[in-house]
């Protein structure tokens, strides 16, 4: 399969310099870099992008993260090395992530509540929001994983 573009990285200039801004403005929020790595991971393995898993994969080895948690990731339900916090945070990436057929369901949100504050809650939602951005192009220009 041949990429559509092969680097969508170099247009719409001024969007994609935002959404960038957006991305590193992120590791300023407060919100462990670990716990937003496990999300992204988990928003690019749902949407099937091969091209965000991998740099998920290299950006969470760079952070210390185990090849085994990264693997169980898509299995977090039944795996028993995750945290109640990174639990209600992958719930929550599950539900926005599919958020047409979830609604963002109270209970998932009730779990993401009791673990994260408010302004957490409204950095890891735009985490997720962020990594289906990114997961869109790439898979929708067929944008092929580094490396």
């Amino acid at each position: 399969m041949s990429a559509r573009i092969a680097n969508p990285f170099v247009h719409a200039g001024a969007s994609m310099k935002a959404a960038v801004a957006l991305e590193r403005s992120y590791a300023e929020s407060g919100v462990e870099q670990k716990l937003l790595g496990l999300v992204r991971l988990r928003a690019a393995q749902m949407n099937g992008c091969a091209f965000c898993i991998h740099a998920h994969v290299v950006e969470l080895q760079k952070l210390g993260e185990t090849d085994m948690r990264m693997h169980m990731v898509a299995g977090w339900r039944e795996a028993t090395d995750f945290s109640p916090r990174e639990r209600a945070a992958l719930g929550w990436t599950e539900a926005l992530t599919l958020v047409a057929e979830t609604h963002a369901p109270d209970d998932v949100y009730e779990a993401f509540k009791s673990e994260f504050g408010e302004e957490e809650q409204v950095v890891i939602s735009m985490v997720i929001g962020t990594v289906n951005l990114w997961n869109r192009l790439q898979i929708g220009f067929r944008v092929p994983p580094a490396g």
